[in-house]
């Protein structure tokens, strides 16, 4: 869904991976933003009356011919824009400026000196340091810009026309590793686009349940509730807006963590007062999941299943017109839907399968990102350690389990993740550590315990610290409480003889295993 206000930015994707990191960055200042195709007409663009348009990166060289070109009306309708890496190159080419590949290509933290005439760099400091991620790089600007930021290797690392109000800058000020990159993007809104940065969750929260009203009507929805945070704050969304024709169905498919069945049931049904039907489902899943190992296969598999035993239940409940789902900005990049590159499939995304009974899908968070998701559950009146509550894919423990899915191997990954998950809100990080759970990861290796030999499994733990979960970095939890969960894992968890911790960040990794 999504609510145009009466400002707004529009981010035109070139299919870089950091498009929906700079609409939640555009959103950090107040900002309303909506991310559309670099093929979106000029006409349509005018008539949406937006403040500004932001020109994403992209994983191409704009001199090729298949390349994403951009329109040149688009740099004449009066409204500013902002080119970011290859979106400064797709101004550059379109206005006759030209781009050729570095000499000398730059990735990373960069020393960038910038020009503080430039409104864009009010704020900052004449030198500093930005993140590059460039191949190609501006070797002549367009007629009427000037040079504004270089670096030792890139003479055009940002320029400007200022009086038609375009920016260009090589870098990204998107990514936290940008020094000043948050300035940069307040000045570009706020002195620039002149925005008033004056929306806020609440107003997303109203707009959303009134448009749910409208779309739904008296028509019945039924909902893929899982108990995690997404799915629960898009379950009292749509039940704001339609009460009682909102049927939840919780599918407890045996890839729970402990307790958590029980604990859904409870809180929905008791607290919230939801129609909701629980269906135990374990060993239909477990069946299905029966000699699987890759990891696409499963999760396929789950989200077909899941969407079986929501048809079937339908049926005993008479006619559904949608069914409600929880996905969010990073489930919808990480698809690879629209233009951007694909890396896995989300369960709630692309494993529906095609004669899926429902007229239509309901997905009143998929333009939100985690953090403000939290924020609408937080206005929906959510009790806080719902809402703070570990995120938790779809899937569930079938892909925190390496391999084929068994019964057993469920127990070890179920108990463990309950020992590090108590141990870290023991110490008081859970609110500190943005994710963190265990990982039966297939590996066995050989072991003492006592004076036996043992030849046990490997459990990994994974905690990551990120604002958006598009790009996180691994948690420096403290030695000592690493020790104390280990020790613990290998004295209470049978099966169990070593275990690593994961140091790797997103990217090159993905926050989950599988």
């Amino acid at each position: 869904m999504r609510h145009v206000e009466n400002e707004a930015i529009l981010i035109l994707d070139f299919g870089g991976q950091y498009a929906q990191l700079i609409a939640r960055r555009v959103r950090d200042c107040h900002v309303f933003c909506e991310i559309k195709s670099y093929k979106t007409s000029v006409e349509e663009i005018k008539n949406k009356g937006y403040k500004g348009i932001i020109l994403t990166g992209g994983p191409n060289s704009i001199w090729e011919k298949s390349s994403p070109k951009c329109d040149p009306a688009l740099l004449e309708a009066g409204i500013p824009v902002l080119g970011i890496c290859y979106g400064a190159q797709a101004m550059t080419y379109c206005l006759g400026g030209s781009v050729a590949t570095a000499e000398i290509k730059e990735y990373g933290n960069t020393s960038i000196e910038f020009d503080l005439t430039s409104s864009l760099f009010t704020g900052t400091e004449k030198t500093s340091v930005a993140w590059m991620s460039h191949t190609d790089q501006i070797k002549e600007i367009p007629m009427g810009f000037r040079v504004t930021a270089r670096t030792t290797n890139c003479p055009v690392a940002a320029m400007e026309n200022s009086d038609k109000k375009l920016y260009a800058v090589q870098f990204h000020p998107e990514v936290e590793h940008s020094v000043y990159g948050s300035q940069m993007l307040k000045n570009y809104l706020y002195h620039i686009c002149e925005c008033k940065g004056d929306w806020m969750m609440s107003t997303f929260v109203e707009a959303t349940i009134q448009e749910l009203k409208e779309t739904i009507g008296d028509k019945k929805v039924l909902c893929a509730l899982s108990g995690g945070v997404d799915s629960s704050v898009a379950a009292l969304l749509v039940h704001e807006a339609i009460g009682k024709n909102l049927t939840c169905i919780f599918v407890d498919h045996g890839l729970l963590r402990k307790n958590e069945g029980d604990e859904v049931e409870r809180v929905f049904r008791q607290q919230f007062d939801m129609n909701l039907i629980r269906v135990n489902a374990q060993q239909r899943f477990l069946s299905k999941l029966q000699g699987i190992e890759e990891p696409e296969r499963k999760r396929k598999i789950i989200g077909e299943e899941f969407i079986r035993v929501f048809e079937e239940e339908a049926k005993k409940i008479g006619h559904i017109d949608f069914l409600c789902q929880g996905t969010i900005y990073p489930d919808v990049v990480e698809s690879g839907v629209g233009d951007s590159a694909v890396i896995k499939s989300h369960h709630n995304v692309g494993g529906l399968p095609e004669d899926v009974d429902f007229t239509g899908i309901v997905e009143p968070l998929r333009d939100l990102f985690k953090d403000e998701v939290r924020q609408v559950g937080l206005e929906l009146g959510i009790p806080g350690p719902l809402v703070w509550r570990q995120p938790f894919p779809g899937p569930g423990l079938g892909i925190r389990v390496i391999g084929e899915i068994t019964e057993e191997k469920l127990g070890i990954v179920r108990e463990a993740d309950a020992i590090f998950r108590g141990e870290i809100a023991e110490a008081g990080l859970d609110r500190s550590v943005n994710q963190y759970f265990a990982v039966l990861t297939g590996v066995r290796s050989v072991g003492v315990m006592g004076d036996d030999r043992t030849y046990d499994h490997t459990i990994a733990l994974r905690a990551v610290i990120t604002t958006d979960f598009m790009t996180a970095d691994w948690a420096k939890i403290p030695y000592e409480l690493l020790e104390k969960v280990s020790r613990r894992i290998i004295n209470e968890v049978k099966g169990v003889n070593r275990v690593v911790y994961d140091i790797t960040s997103k990217p090159p990794a993905t926050i989950e295993w599988e």
